[in-house]
């Protein structure tokens, strides 16, 4: 990014209410995560609005699910094409609402145009199937296919860490299959979420095929309980999920929730697995619910990776995010703040021994690495959501594996292995939504089926996998007299 970018946002932001801008109010002050101050503000959706909204979504049901497959891969080439002429205005959008450094900012935008572009590519493909149905006697003069429709009005969730891609990998979907949608981007981070919506408008779609609102808590239930809606995505933490879950009545519900991930080096050169582990664990300031928050290293290796680990960690800078070199930004707020610090004294009180960093500056914590860490501890069984990484050592694979097992949470798993053997063995072993061989657990490309089990949520995203949740199956048999 220019020396010269300015990292200031417009001095105010509407919201989008079926296609259409809308400034009723400015309602929610949006800070700069790294100052405190108020960045610009933002119109927030009442509890009449929102069902506005999803009204024109019904309306648009029909005209979004008529749309021709060559229109709807248009309206995502624009997207991809205006991302891609916006990328350093988005870069510095994320960077001051959610404190992102830079580079990882950079790397979002890069994302969400990816993630755009795989949807472009996936709305020529959704294909359907031939079947013969004459596999007894009465069948005999029958044959049938079958095809995917839109499923309908969808809601969509989405949080704060990964304001633009999160939400890319709801609506990208989404109009790639022809539903239309109401988005809730997270308070704290809206802006991202916001500049998607000023794009979408200058497309031709129907009117009332998105909106995009943030909102106040009263009339937020909207978004679980209508029956309007015949999908709902959320993206957050697993609490917040499970209660989503049991008021959203007979709606499919796609979960993306926690996890505390595992990565275990069992066989791997010591300088590349080191250097990935860093990224897994401190990049985004480790606020990811795939980074890497525990590592489990051979006992041979222990020393040796330890001593690598400590020596590049306690040379990361941490502090403003505008920085070009600048490693570690702050976290997304205050209580998040202080409750990782009170997470990391806990840990010290029973036992714990602090190897690097463990301070705090503001909202900043410093990338820090946690040994002798008891089990009980909130900074092992649950998650961290920030700059801390906790190390211990095995002695016996299968130990290993069971160890990344005793979690609550099963998202994704990373495991440092030459030996195609024990790669197949954790992948037959684990119980998470992925396991990544060769590298950390905070990998992820947007085309994969990515998702969790246990606390870690329901189904999956990735482009094709999220268009078949956002369809249905529809059936037609055909009788020969």
């Amino acid at each position: 990014m220019p020396a010269d970018t300015a990292f200031s946002l417009k001095e105010t932001y509407p919201y989008y209410l079926a296609n259409e801008a809308r400034q009723p109010n400015t309602d929610l002050d949006v800070t700069d995560k790294y100052t405190g101050e108020v960045a610009t503000r933002v119109a927030m959706a009442d509890e009449a609005a929102i069902d506005e909204a999803i009204a024109h979504a019904v309306t648009a049901a029909e005209p979004m699910a008529a749309l021709k497959s060559y229109q709807r891969r248009e309206v995502l080439d624009h997207c991809v094409a205006r991302f891609t002429e916006r990328f350093d205005e988005l870069a510095a959008a994320l960077t001051v609402e959610a404190g992102k450094p830079i580079n990882d900012s950079r790397g979002e935008v890069t994302r969400l145009i990816e993630t755009f572009r795989i949807a472009a590519g996936e709305a020529e493909r959704i294909y359907g199937e031939v079947m013969p149905l004459d596999n007894a006697a009465r069948a005999a003069n029958y044959q049938g296919m079958w095809k995917r429709v839109p499923i309908g009005p969808c809601s969509f969730i989405s949080p704060f860490n990964f304001p633009l891609n999160l939400a890319a990998h709801k609506v990208a979907p989404a109009l790639a299959v022809g539903c239309p949608f109401v988005l809730k981007p997270a308070s704290l981070t809206p802006i991202g979420a916001l500049i998607i919506g000023e794009v979408l408008a200058e497309t031709d779609l129907p009117k009332g095929a998105f909106s995009i609102l943030p909102a106040h808590r009263e009339g937020a239930a909207l978004f679980t309980e209508d029956p309007r809606f015949k999908l709902i995505s959320f993206t957050g933490s697993p609490g917040v999920g499970w209660d989503l879950k049991a008021k959203a009545g007979k709606k499919p519900i796609i979960l993306e929730l926690g996890g505390n991930a595992a990565v275990i080096v069992e066989d791997w050169d010591i300088t590349d697995a080191v250097d990935r582990i860093i990224f897994g664990a401190f990049y985004q300031s480790g606020q990811s619910c795939i980074s890497a928050q525990r590592c489990l290293i051979r006992d041979e290796l222990y020393d040796e990776t330890k001593a690598a680990l400590v020596k590049k960690v306690s040379q990361l800078k941490s502090g403003d995010p505008r920085k070009e070199d600048t490693f570690v930004g702050p976290i997304i707020s205050k209580k998040e703040a202080d409750r990782i610090e009170s997470w990391i004294e806990q840990a010290k009180e029973k036992g714990a021994t602090v190897l690097t960093g463990g301070k705090r500056e503001g909202n900043v914590i410093e990338a820090t690495i946690l040994e002798n860490v008891p089990a009980d501890c909130d900074i092992v069984s649950e998650e961290a959501f920030g700059p801390v990484l906790v190390i211990d050592k095995y002695k016996d694979y299968d130990e290993a594996l069971a160890r990344t097992n005793d979690s609550q949470f099963g998202l994704q798993a990373g495991i440092f292995t030459r030996d195609l053997y024990k790669a197949h063995k954790a992948w037959d072993t684990l119980d998470v939504g992925g396991v990544i061989i060769g590298d950390v657990p905070s990998w992820r490309v947007d085309h994969m089926p990515y998702g969790g089990v246990k606390e870690s949520g329901l189904g999956r995203e990735g482009i094709r996998f999220a268009i078949e949740d956002m369809t249905e199956i529809r059936l037609m048999a055909i009788r020969t007299p």
